[in-house]
Protein backbone atom coordinates (compact mmCIF):
# COMPACT_ATOMS: atom_id res chain seq x y z
CA UNK A 1 0.00 0.00 0.00
CA UNK A 2 1.65 2.89 -0.55
CA UNK A 3 1.55 6.37 1.85
CA UNK A 4 -0.68 9.07 0.62
CA UNK A 5 0.92 11.64 3.32
CA UNK A 6 3.86 13.14 2.92
CA UNK A 7 6.54 12.91 4.98
CA UNK A 8 9.44 16.52 5.44
CA UNK A 9 12.59 15.90 7.58
CA UNK A 10 14.75 18.88 8.93
CA UNK A 11 18.64 17.86 8.25
CA UNK A 12 20.95 18.56 10.82
CA UNK A 13 23.88 17.36 12.47
CA UNK A 14 22.50 14.37 13.36
CA UNK A 15 21.64 13.50 9.72
CA UNK A 16 24.02 15.51 7.45
CA UNK A 17 26.15 12.15 6.08
CA UNK A 18 25.46 10.46 2.92
CA UNK A 19 24.22 7.33 4.95
CA UNK A 20 21.60 8.38 6.72
CA UNK A 21 20.17 10.91 4.29
CA UNK A 22 20.43 7.28 2.27
CA UNK A 23 18.55 5.63 5.21
CA UNK A 24 15.89 8.38 5.68
CA UNK A 25 15.35 8.28 2.10
CA UNK A 26 14.96 4.15 2.33
CA UNK A 27 12.54 4.73 5.72
CA UNK A 28 10.23 7.08 3.73
CA UNK A 29 11.10 11.05 3.72
CA UNK A 30 9.29 12.41 0.69
CA UNK A 31 10.99 15.95 0.98
CA UNK A 32 14.30 17.28 2.96
CA UNK A 33 14.12 20.61 4.86
CA UNK A 34 16.50 23.13 5.20
CA UNK A 35 16.70 25.43 7.80
CA UNK A 36 18.10 28.64 7.18
CA UNK A 37 18.22 29.81 10.80
CA UNK A 38 21.11 27.44 11.26
CA UNK A 39 22.14 26.45 7.63
CA UNK A 40 25.26 27.64 6.28
CA UNK A 41 25.66 27.90 2.32
CA UNK A 42 28.75 25.55 2.05
CA UNK A 43 26.91 23.14 4.73
CA UNK A 44 23.62 23.39 2.30
CA UNK A 45 25.77 22.91 -0.89
CA UNK A 46 27.14 19.53 0.56
CA UNK A 47 24.12 18.09 1.89
CA UNK A 48 21.89 19.12 -1.32
CA UNK A 49 24.63 17.67 -3.45
CA UNK A 50 24.18 14.26 -1.09
CA UNK A 51 20.38 14.16 -1.27
CA UNK A 52 20.57 14.03 -4.87
CA UNK A 53 23.30 11.55 -5.06
CA UNK A 54 21.38 9.43 -2.40
CA UNK A 55 17.92 9.76 -4.33
CA UNK A 56 19.60 9.33 -7.59
CA UNK A 57 21.51 5.94 -6.51
CA UNK A 58 18.00 4.89 -4.94
CA UNK A 59 16.01 5.62 -7.79
CA UNK A 60 13.35 7.30 -5.57
CA UNK A 61 12.59 11.11 -6.16
CA UNK A 62 12.95 13.50 -3.23
CA UNK A 63 12.37 17.22 -3.28
CA UNK A 64 14.58 19.82 -0.92
CA UNK A 65 12.83 22.84 0.44
CA UNK A 66 14.60 25.92 1.66
CA UNK A 67 13.20 27.60 5.11
CA UNK A 68 13.99 31.41 5.11
CA UNK A 69 14.58 32.77 8.28
CA UNK A 70 12.50 35.39 7.96
CA UNK A 71 12.51 38.73 9.79
CA UNK A 72 12.55 37.25 13.04
CA UNK A 73 13.32 39.51 17.02
CA UNK A 74 16.11 38.31 18.58
CA UNK A 75 18.05 39.47 21.87
CA UNK A 76 21.79 39.55 21.66
CA UNK A 77 24.48 38.36 23.10
CA UNK A 78 24.72 37.94 26.71
CA UNK A 79 28.94 38.03 28.63
CA UNK A 80 26.30 36.01 31.19
CA UNK A 81 23.14 34.25 31.50
CA UNK A 82 20.64 36.20 33.84
CA UNK A 83 18.45 34.74 36.18
CA UNK A 84 15.04 35.90 36.37
CA UNK A 85 12.19 35.88 38.63
CA UNK A 86 8.49 37.37 38.59
CA UNK A 87 8.97 41.13 39.31
CA UNK A 88 12.89 42.06 38.23
CA UNK A 89 13.35 44.43 36.37
CA UNK A 90 14.60 44.03 32.56
CA UNK A 91 16.19 46.11 30.04
CA UNK A 92 15.95 45.70 25.96
CA UNK A 93 17.92 48.35 24.25
CA UNK A 94 18.47 49.12 20.81
CA UNK A 95 22.16 47.86 19.84
CA UNK A 96 24.17 51.21 19.41
CA UNK A 97 23.18 52.09 23.51
CA UNK A 98 25.06 51.19 26.54
CA UNK A 99 22.73 49.42 29.09
CA UNK A 100 20.93 52.13 32.02
CA UNK A 101 20.57 48.71 34.25
CA UNK A 102 22.55 45.75 35.12
CA UNK A 103 20.28 43.26 33.33
CA UNK A 104 20.00 44.45 29.88
CA UNK A 105 20.13 42.94 26.41
CA UNK A 106 20.41 43.98 23.05
CA UNK A 107 17.93 43.42 20.32
CA UNK A 108 18.27 43.25 16.21
CA UNK A 109 15.42 45.05 15.61
CA UNK A 110 15.64 49.22 16.31
CA UNK A 111 12.19 49.61 15.34
CA UNK A 112 11.30 47.14 18.52
CA UNK A 113 10.26 50.39 20.60
CA UNK A 114 8.26 52.34 17.96
CA UNK A 115 6.08 48.86 17.34
CA UNK A 116 5.58 48.49 21.44
CA UNK A 117 3.30 50.28 23.50
CA UNK A 118 3.53 50.70 27.79
CA UNK A 119 1.49 47.75 28.74
CA UNK A 120 1.87 45.36 26.04
CA UNK A 121 3.24 41.55 26.90
CA UNK A 122 6.75 40.46 25.34
CA UNK A 123 7.18 36.76 25.42
CA UNK A 124 11.00 35.26 25.05
CA UNK A 125 12.63 32.12 25.00
CA UNK A 126 9.59 30.58 22.61
CA UNK A 127 7.43 32.20 25.49
CA UNK A 128 9.04 30.53 28.37
CA UNK A 129 9.85 34.39 29.66
CA UNK A 130 6.78 36.87 29.99
CA UNK A 131 7.71 40.66 30.72
CA UNK A 132 5.37 43.42 30.61
CA UNK A 133 6.64 46.79 29.23
CA UNK A 134 6.02 49.13 32.14
CA UNK A 135 8.45 51.97 30.44
CA UNK A 136 9.39 53.47 27.10
CA UNK A 137 12.45 55.41 26.06
CA UNK A 138 13.96 56.84 22.53
CA UNK A 139 15.59 53.11 21.80
CA UNK A 140 14.79 51.54 25.23
CA UNK A 141 12.12 49.28 26.84
CA UNK A 142 12.12 48.80 30.45
CA UNK A 143 10.17 45.83 30.95
CA UNK A 144 9.23 43.49 34.24
CA UNK A 145 9.46 39.77 34.42
CA UNK A 146 6.19 37.73 35.04
CA UNK A 147 7.81 34.76 35.09
CA UNK A 148 11.02 32.82 36.00
CA UNK A 149 13.44 31.92 33.61
CA UNK A 150 16.80 32.17 32.53
CA UNK A 151 17.52 34.88 29.49
CA UNK A 152 20.38 33.97 27.29
CA UNK A 153 21.53 34.87 24.09
CA UNK A 154 19.99 35.36 20.60
CA UNK A 155 16.71 34.34 22.42
CA UNK A 156 13.29 34.79 20.03
CA UNK A 157 11.13 37.48 21.05
CA UNK A 158 7.27 37.37 20.01
CA UNK A 159 5.05 39.89 19.99
CA UNK A 160 1.44 38.24 20.21
CA UNK A 161 -0.96 40.47 18.63
CA UNK A 162 1.24 43.73 17.69
CA UNK A 163 1.78 44.39 13.80
CA UNK A 164 5.30 45.26 13.39
CA UNK A 165 6.87 47.19 10.60
CA UNK A 166 9.73 44.06 9.90
CA UNK A 167 10.39 43.80 6.15
CA UNK A 168 8.87 40.99 4.57
CA UNK A 169 12.74 39.12 3.40
CA UNK A 170 15.74 40.87 5.68
CA UNK A 171 19.14 40.86 3.63
CA UNK A 172 19.73 37.87 5.01
CA UNK A 173 17.04 36.07 3.13
CA UNK A 174 17.84 37.82 -0.14
CA UNK A 175 21.12 36.19 0.07
CA UNK A 176 19.68 32.38 0.93
CA UNK A 177 17.21 33.03 -2.28
CA UNK A 178 20.41 33.67 -4.54
CA UNK A 179 21.03 29.86 -2.94
CA UNK A 180 17.75 28.44 -3.30
CA UNK A 181 17.78 29.63 -6.78
CA UNK A 182 21.50 28.68 -7.66
CA UNK A 183 20.72 24.69 -6.35
CA UNK A 184 17.21 24.49 -8.42
CA UNK A 185 15.90 24.02 -4.76
CA UNK A 186 11.96 22.75 -5.15
CA UNK A 187 10.22 24.76 -2.60
CA UNK A 188 11.41 28.19 -0.49
CA UNK A 189 9.10 28.50 2.40
CA UNK A 190 8.39 32.45 3.89
CA UNK A 191 8.68 32.78 7.54
CA UNK A 192 6.36 35.20 9.65
CA UNK A 193 4.36 35.69 6.85
CA UNK A 194 1.60 38.36 7.68
CA UNK A 195 -0.52 39.10 4.41
CA UNK A 196 -0.67 37.93 0.89
CA UNK A 197 1.81 41.23 -0.50
CA UNK A 198 4.45 39.10 1.59
CA UNK A 199 4.30 36.33 -0.46
CA UNK A 200 3.94 38.17 -3.85
CA UNK A 201 7.21 39.64 -2.91
CA UNK A 202 8.80 36.50 -2.49
CA UNK A 203 7.43 35.63 -5.73
CA UNK A 204 8.78 38.52 -7.44
CA UNK A 205 11.86 37.95 -5.56
CA UNK A 206 12.32 34.45 -7.29
CA UNK A 207 11.32 35.12 -10.61
CA UNK A 208 13.91 38.15 -10.60
CA UNK A 209 16.50 34.98 -9.92
CA UNK A 210 14.51 32.60 -12.42
CA UNK A 211 13.84 30.38 -10.12
CA UNK A 212 10.45 27.86 -10.16
CA UNK A 213 10.61 27.18 -6.79
CA UNK A 214 7.26 26.86 -5.18
CA UNK A 215 6.07 28.96 -2.49
CA UNK A 216 4.99 27.83 1.35
CA UNK A 217 3.76 30.33 3.59
CA UNK A 218 4.30 29.36 6.93
CA UNK A 219 1.09 30.66 9.11
CA UNK A 220 3.08 32.15 12.97
CA UNK A 221 1.50 34.77 14.17
CA UNK A 222 -2.08 36.22 14.68
CA UNK A 223 -1.62 38.87 11.63
CA UNK A 224 -1.11 35.90 9.54
CA UNK A 225 -4.47 34.12 11.30
CA UNK A 226 -5.96 38.02 10.29
CA UNK A 227 -5.43 37.06 6.92
CA UNK A 228 -5.56 33.84 6.12
CA UNK A 229 -7.52 33.26 3.50
CA UNK A 230 -5.61 35.68 1.26
CA UNK A 231 -2.19 33.94 2.44
CA UNK A 232 -3.55 30.93 0.92
CA UNK A 233 -4.86 32.16 -2.46
CA UNK A 234 -1.44 34.00 -3.25
CA UNK A 235 0.54 30.98 -2.41
CA UNK A 236 1.18 27.61 -3.13
CA UNK A 237 1.44 25.76 -0.27
CA UNK A 238 0.75 26.44 3.86
CA UNK A 239 2.57 25.51 6.58
CA UNK A 240 0.78 25.28 10.30
CA UNK A 241 3.89 26.29 11.76
CA UNK A 242 2.81 25.31 15.32
CA UNK A 243 5.47 26.64 17.39
CA UNK A 244 5.32 29.88 16.92
CA UNK A 245 1.67 30.51 16.55
CA UNK A 246 1.08 28.18 19.77
CA UNK A 247 3.38 31.29 21.17
CA UNK A 248 1.41 34.08 19.64
CA UNK A 249 -2.38 32.82 20.15
CA UNK A 250 -4.16 30.72 23.27
CA UNK A 251 -3.10 27.04 23.37
CA UNK A 252 -6.84 26.75 23.52
CA UNK A 253 -7.02 28.51 19.97
CA UNK A 254 -4.27 26.22 18.25
CA UNK A 255 -6.21 22.90 17.41
CA UNK A 256 -8.95 25.50 16.42
CA UNK A 257 -6.59 27.28 13.84
CA UNK A 258 -5.19 23.92 12.72
CA UNK A 259 -8.43 22.65 11.48
CA UNK A 260 -9.27 26.32 10.30
CA UNK A 261 -5.96 26.59 7.91
CA UNK A 262 -6.73 22.59 6.64
CA UNK A 263 -10.47 23.44 6.02
CA UNK A 264 -9.29 26.71 4.41
CA UNK A 265 -6.98 25.17 2.37
CA UNK A 266 -9.35 22.20 1.08
CA UNK A 267 -12.08 24.62 0.24
CA UNK A 268 -9.53 27.04 -2.04
CA UNK A 269 -7.05 23.87 -3.66
CA UNK A 270 -3.76 24.32 -1.93
CA UNK A 271 -1.12 21.81 -0.07
CA UNK A 272 -1.28 22.20 3.03
CA UNK A 273 1.49 20.99 5.91
CA UNK A 274 1.20 20.26 9.39
CA UNK A 275 4.51 20.92 11.23
CA UNK A 276 6.43 21.63 14.90
CA UNK A 277 6.25 18.81 17.63
CA UNK A 278 4.99 16.17 16.02
CA UNK A 279 7.34 13.45 18.30
CA UNK A 280 8.95 15.89 19.89
CA UNK A 281 10.04 13.63 23.00
CA UNK A 282 11.84 11.48 20.55
CA UNK A 283 14.56 13.42 19.48
CA UNK A 284 15.51 11.97 22.77
CA UNK A 285 13.10 8.71 23.40
CA UNK A 286 13.11 5.74 21.07
CA UNK A 287 9.52 5.74 21.18
CA UNK A 288 6.92 8.91 21.29
CA UNK A 289 4.10 9.87 23.67
CA UNK A 290 0.93 8.47 23.06
CA UNK A 291 -0.13 12.37 23.08
CA UNK A 292 2.19 12.72 19.76
CA UNK A 293 0.67 9.59 18.15
CA UNK A 294 -2.98 11.17 18.64
CA UNK A 295 -1.21 14.30 17.50
CA UNK A 296 0.25 12.89 14.12
CA UNK A 297 -2.79 10.42 13.45
CA UNK A 298 -5.38 13.88 13.82
CA UNK A 299 -3.55 15.49 11.25
CA UNK A 300 -3.32 12.67 9.00
CA UNK A 301 -7.31 12.12 9.88
CA UNK A 302 -7.15 15.85 8.78
CA UNK A 303 -5.77 15.12 5.55
CA UNK A 304 -2.97 17.49 5.70
CA UNK A 305 -0.40 16.91 2.19
CA UNK A 306 2.41 16.54 4.60
CA UNK A 307 3.58 16.33 8.26
CA UNK A 308 7.02 18.31 9.03
CA UNK A 309 9.49 16.53 11.80
CA UNK A 310 12.23 19.52 12.60
CA UNK A 311 14.71 18.68 15.71
CA UNK A 312 13.40 15.03 15.88
CA UNK A 313 15.56 14.47 12.81
CA UNK A 314 18.06 17.44 12.67
CA UNK A 315 19.30 17.00 16.30
CA UNK A 316 17.57 13.85 17.33
CA UNK A 317 19.18 10.56 18.52
CA UNK A 318 16.73 8.22 17.15
CA UNK A 319 15.93 10.19 13.24
CA UNK A 320 15.32 7.01 10.97
CA UNK A 321 13.20 5.83 13.89
CA UNK A 322 10.69 9.03 13.74
CA UNK A 323 10.75 8.63 10.13
CA UNK A 324 9.12 4.94 10.40
CA UNK A 325 7.28 5.50 13.67
CA UNK A 326 5.22 8.38 11.44
CA UNK A 327 5.11 6.43 8.43
CA UNK A 328 3.15 3.35 10.17
CA UNK A 329 1.15 6.11 12.01
CA UNK A 330 0.06 7.48 8.54
CA UNK A 331 -0.45 4.01 6.96
CA UNK A 332 -2.97 2.94 9.65
CA UNK A 333 -4.87 6.35 9.73
CA UNK A 334 -5.26 6.27 5.97
CA UNK A 335 -7.47 3.52 6.00
CA UNK A 336 -9.94 5.17 8.02
CA UNK A 337 -13.10 7.87 6.27
CA UNK A 338 -11.09 10.62 7.16
CA UNK A 339 -12.20 14.27 7.64
CA UNK A 340 -13.78 15.46 4.11
CA UNK A 341 -13.18 18.81 4.11
CA UNK A 342 -12.50 18.59 0.53
CA UNK A 343 -15.92 17.78 0.19
CA UNK A 344 -16.43 21.72 0.04
CA UNK A 345 -13.41 22.77 -2.64
CA UNK A 346 -14.71 25.44 -4.70
CA UNK A 347 -14.08 24.20 -8.58
CA UNK A 348 -14.39 27.44 -10.51
CA UNK A 349 -13.49 25.47 -14.11
CA UNK A 350 -14.44 22.90 -16.92
CA UNK A 351 -11.14 20.98 -15.98
CA UNK A 352 -11.32 21.07 -12.28
CA UNK A 353 -14.88 19.66 -13.17
CA UNK A 354 -13.87 17.23 -15.53
CA UNK A 355 -11.52 15.99 -12.78
CA UNK A 356 -14.30 15.84 -10.10
CA UNK A 357 -16.23 13.61 -12.36
CA UNK A 358 -12.48 11.11 -12.58
CA UNK A 359 -12.24 11.27 -9.38
CA UNK A 360 -16.00 10.02 -8.37
CA UNK A 361 -15.64 7.35 -10.87
CA UNK A 362 -11.82 6.11 -8.91
CA UNK A 363 -14.04 6.37 -5.68
CA UNK A 364 -16.53 4.21 -7.17
CA UNK A 365 -14.19 1.38 -8.36
CA UNK A 366 -12.82 -1.26 -6.20
CA UNK A 367 -8.88 -1.26 -6.89
CA UNK A 368 -8.94 1.49 -8.66
CA UNK A 369 -6.02 3.61 -9.97
CA UNK A 370 -5.47 7.23 -11.11
CA UNK A 371 -3.09 8.16 -14.28
CA UNK A 372 -2.61 11.67 -15.23
CA UNK A 373 -0.41 12.99 -17.31
CA UNK A 374 0.61 16.74 -16.93
CA UNK A 375 2.66 18.91 -18.18
CA UNK A 376 3.31 21.87 -15.37
CA UNK A 377 2.00 19.19 -12.50
CA UNK A 378 -1.61 21.56 -12.72
CA UNK A 379 -3.90 18.61 -12.95
CA UNK A 380 -2.19 16.60 -10.55
CA UNK A 381 -2.51 19.39 -7.80
CA UNK A 382 -6.62 19.41 -8.98
CA UNK A 383 -6.65 15.76 -8.73
CA UNK A 384 -4.82 15.34 -5.20
CA UNK A 385 -7.02 18.56 -3.87
CA UNK A 386 -10.06 16.76 -3.93
CA UNK A 387 -8.67 13.68 -2.16
CA UNK A 388 -9.58 10.35 -3.79
CA UNK A 389 -10.89 7.75 -0.97
CA UNK A 390 -8.59 5.04 -1.85
CA UNK A 391 -6.86 5.50 -5.12
CA UNK A 392 -3.69 6.05 -5.61
CA UNK A 393 -2.13 9.33 -8.21
CA UNK A 394 0.25 8.66 -10.63
CA UNK A 395 1.25 11.29 -12.05
CA UNK A 396 3.25 10.92 -15.46
CA UNK A 397 5.44 13.83 -16.62
CA UNK A 398 8.53 14.94 -18.57
CA UNK A 399 10.55 17.54 -16.67
CA UNK A 400 11.93 16.41 -13.78
CA UNK A 401 11.43 19.73 -11.67
CA UNK A 402 7.85 19.17 -12.05
CA UNK A 403 8.08 15.62 -10.58
CA UNK A 404 10.05 16.88 -7.70
CA UNK A 405 7.23 19.66 -7.21
CA UNK A 406 4.69 17.66 -6.98
CA UNK A 407 6.36 15.14 -4.52
CA UNK A 408 4.21 17.16 -1.46
CA UNK A 409 1.13 16.30 -2.90
CA UNK A 410 -0.98 14.22 -1.02
CA UNK A 411 -1.46 10.87 -2.49
CA UNK A 412 0.64 11.58 -5.58
CA UNK A 413 3.62 9.47 -6.71
CA UNK A 414 5.13 11.26 -10.01
CA UNK A 415 6.86 9.54 -12.62
CA UNK A 416 8.65 11.20 -15.01
CA UNK A 417 8.53 10.05 -18.81
CA UNK A 418 8.96 11.34 -21.77
CA UNK A 419 5.76 11.69 -24.27
CA UNK A 420 6.40 10.61 -27.89
CA UNK A 421 4.62 8.60 -29.94
CA UNK A 422 0.66 8.45 -29.96
CA UNK A 423 -1.64 8.94 -27.43
CA UNK A 424 -2.22 5.41 -27.50
CA UNK A 425 1.41 4.30 -27.22
CA UNK A 426 1.89 6.81 -24.25
CA UNK A 427 -1.01 5.20 -22.35
CA UNK A 428 -0.01 1.94 -23.19
CA UNK A 429 3.91 2.68 -21.98
CA UNK A 430 2.43 3.97 -18.39
CA UNK A 431 0.58 1.23 -17.22
CA UNK A 432 3.47 -0.51 -18.47
CA UNK A 433 5.97 0.94 -16.31
CA UNK A 434 3.47 0.63 -13.55
CA UNK A 435 2.70 -3.11 -13.87
CA UNK A 436 7.12 -3.21 -13.72
CA UNK A 437 6.62 -1.54 -10.59
CA UNK A 438 4.26 -3.26 -8.56
CA UNK A 439 1.73 -0.39 -8.58
CA UNK A 440 -0.80 -2.24 -10.49
CA UNK A 441 -2.17 -5.59 -10.77
CA UNK A 442 -3.37 -7.17 -13.99
CA UNK A 443 -7.41 -6.16 -14.46
CA UNK A 444 -7.39 -2.72 -12.08
CA UNK A 445 -9.35 -0.21 -13.33
CA UNK A 446 -7.34 2.39 -14.47
CA UNK A 447 -8.72 6.23 -14.33
CA UNK A 448 -7.06 8.00 -17.54
CA UNK A 449 -6.93 11.92 -17.34
CA UNK A 450 -4.57 14.36 -19.37
CA UNK A 451 -4.37 17.76 -20.24
CA UNK A 452 -0.90 17.46 -22.86
CA UNK A 453 -2.16 14.49 -24.76
CA UNK A 454 -3.24 15.57 -28.53
CA UNK A 455 -4.60 13.62 -31.64
CA UNK A 456 -6.80 10.97 -30.69
CA UNK A 457 -6.92 11.68 -27.24
CA UNK A 458 -9.63 14.38 -25.66
CA UNK A 459 -8.43 16.30 -23.15
CA UNK A 460 -11.62 17.16 -21.41
CA UNK A 461 -12.70 13.43 -21.49
CA UNK A 462 -12.04 10.85 -18.81
CA UNK A 463 -10.91 7.34 -20.11
CA UNK A 464 -11.07 4.16 -18.32
CA UNK A 465 -9.08 1.46 -19.01
CA UNK A 466 -7.72 -2.26 -17.67
CA UNK A 467 -4.07 -2.44 -16.46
Amino acid sequence: MLRKTKIIATLGPATESAGTIRDLIAAGVDVFRLNMSHGKHDWVREVVGRVRDQSAELGRGVATLVDLQGPSIRTGVLDARIELKPGDRFEFRNSDLEPSVEASATTNYDGLCDDVSEGDTMLVDNGVIHFKVVKKEPGRLLCEALTEGTMGSRRHINLPGIRVNLPSLTKKDQLDLELAAELEVDFVAISFVRDAQHVQDLRDRLQERDCTARIVAKIEDQEAVKHLADIIQAADAVMVARGDLGIEVYLEELPVIQRTILRECARIGRKVIVATHMLESMIENPVPTRAEVTDVANAIFEQSDAVMLSGETSVGKHPVKCIEVIDRIARRMEREPGAGFSEKIELKTEKQKTVKAAVVLANSLEDSKLVVFTARGVLANYVAHQRPTHSPIFAFCPDEKVCRALLLNRAVTPIRMDFSGSPEDIVHEAIGLLHERDCVEEGDPVVILSDVLTGDFDTEAVLLRKA
